[in-house]
């Protein structure tokens, strides 16, 4: 296991990713508890972007529970019908929300939070059983870039279970 990631020192998301992943994955390997591997991906992706928030939310009987994150306190549970978090679970599609007070039923955990990207990982019944959320305190911070990226960690995650 690594103890140090390598993070390239460019702005590019693209050149950030295409590092970060592999030894995401590396990370991983022969790890079987999915609770350290999701706190050492938030980790990874919070240390590699600077992002504001990174953390995953589990199913849990009829709600979204917190796991592990990295950054402020979070909300602790999420129904499946609320906020972005909720409508990505719902929709079972990834969620670009550029600005977040401009999403009906955003659930505000923090203020600061100004832009999000949630993502759903599927278990073998293709039944969604934890989303990736990541929030930004700077506007308009997602785009297909970190769709993509973020969808190579969840296949990584999925992997996992």
């Amino acid at each position: 296991m690594a103890e140090s990631l390598f993070i390239p020192s460019t702005t590019s998301r693209q050149e950030i990713y295409d590092s970060l992943v592999p030894q995401i994955k590396a990370l991983t390997d022969g790890e079987s508890d999915l609770t350290a591997n999701l706190a050492n991906i938030s980790a990874a992706l919070k240390e590699a972007f600077g992002f504001f928030w990174v953390g995953f939310y589990l199913k849990k009987e009829n709600q979204l529970v917190l796991g592990p994150f990295q950054g402020p306190i979070a909300c602790t549970r999420i129904n499946f019908n609320k906020g972005v978090c909720g409508h990505c679970y719902m929709t079972k599609e990834v969620v670009i929300v550029p600005d977040v007070e401009a999403f009906p039923g955003h659930i505000a955990c923090s203020s600061a939070s100004k832009s999000e990207i949630v993502l759903p990982a599927f278990d073998k019944n293709g039944e969604v059983f934890l989303i990736l959320d990541v929030d930004s305190d700077q506007l308009n911070d997602f785009s297909k870039v970190d769709a993509e990226g973020l969808m190579k960690v969840i296949r990584i995650v999925e992997g996992l279970v």
